[in-house]
């Protein structure tokens, strides 16, 4: 039974996207999938099978397809991945940032190139696997948690607008992974049993100042790695290796556990301190997107993340000039990182956030 809606279906060739799209069609949209080619293998310098954009992954989703009994098309998008985050993702690293390549993909790639190729093609909705609810209130549109907060990833999609949410769906806003798992398995998917992948799919091997050097060709010049008082503690192997709260990998010998405090890119130096100097909670966001127009001229109350992994503290936000704008920890908070999201919400609902900058 159709319901006279189409919906573009973005699928990886994983279990998620797969039973998204299986749930689209069962609720009677005109469904079609499709997977969006990224990047060639040569483009990372690395073997990438297996991982996403690889042909196992395109076979299975057109199998899933095939089985739902929908179409599937691949759509190329190589040139568009490689600007709009590969390159920034090396250079975040270039100015000592860490960055979060999947926020800027959802951004650009899916709700930007791909969603756009649906209206064009006439599809009312875009469809993709993430765990994340949108929910329509007093005329406007929210993006909320997912119900399975172990699986919530609405932190990498608070740069959608209220436009975009209207015309996209979360099919598995609503469910857990085990449900996911068996939906795929009662319907015979070839993904059912996939294992997930848990690193940027264009850094398979987790060696991202491996990529950056096969990317850029460059050799990234050692430098001092020193204390908070400027003491030579050793020599460190490149800035693009170190992310603040690091501690592995140092290579310095101290009688006391040290961590990365602050990547100082001009002067070439890694500074280590103690991990009670990692705490602070004061930070500046740039780049600030507020989901349901322009960002509030006085202080929000909220709560945020800052990072994926990071369990939201409450804090107060205060609007500035430029897009940018403060955001103050009730509690100090461990590792504050450039280049990191910083995530508002108000109980489920996604506020917005913004780029971690530590200039002002």
């Amino acid at each position: 039974m159709s319901n006279n809606k189409k919906a573009l279906i973005a699928m990886s060739g994983g279990v998620d996207s797969s039973v998204a799209a299986f749930e689209v069609a069962k609720r009677g949209y005109e469904c079609m999938g499709c997977t969006m080619r990224l990047y060639e293998n040569d483009i990372v310098g690395m073997d990438l099978l297996g991982t996403c954009c690889s042909i196992e992954d395109t076979n299975d989703a057109r199998a899933v397809c095939d089985k739902i009994g929908i179409p599937y098309n691949i759509y190329h998008y190589e040139a568009e991945f490689r600007e709009k985050v590969i390159e920034p993702f090396i250079h975040s690293y270039e100015v000592g940032e860490t960055p979060n390549p999947c926020i800027r993909c959802n951004r650009y790639l899916k709700f930007d190139s791909l969603y756009n190729k649906g209206r064009e093609l006439g599809y009312d909705y875009i469809v993709t696997g993430h765990y994340a609810r949108i929910e329509e209130r007093d005329g406007h549109f929210y993006l909320l948690k997912a119900k399975d907060l172990n699986k919530d990833q609405s932190y990498v999609l608070y740069d959608l607008t209220e436009e975009q949410l209207s015309h996209t769906l979360f099919p598995l806003g609503e469910f857990n992974k085990t449900q996911v798992r068996e939906i795929a398995d009662e319907n015979g998917f070839v993904t059912s049993h996939k294992s997930e992948s848990q690193d940027i799919c264009f850094v398979p091997d987790g060696d991202y100042a491996g990529m950056i050097k096969r990317y850029t060709g460059k050799d990234y010049p050692k430098g001092k790695i020193v204390d908070n008082k400027g003491n030579v503690l050793g020599e460190h192997e490149g800035l693009i290796n170190y992310t603040i709260g690091q501690r592995r990998g140092l290579g310095v010998p101290a009688d006391r556990r040290l961590y990365v405090s602050k990547i100082d890119v001009e002067n070439n130096q890694v500074i280590l301190s103690d991990n009670e100097d990692l705490f602070e909670k004061e930070l500046i966001i740039r780049d600030f997107h507020w989901i349901t127009g322009d960002m509030p001229k006085s202080e929000v109350r909220c709560s945020a993340k800052i990072r994926y992994r990071h369990k939201e503290q409450p804090a107060t936000l205060y609007p500035m000039d430029n897009g940018k704008a403060k955001l103050i920890f009730d509690e100090p908070q461990r590792a504050i990182t450039p280049g990191q999201s910083a995530v508002l919400y108000d109980g489920d609902i996604v506020l917005g956030g913004g780029i971690i900058t530590n200039k002002i």
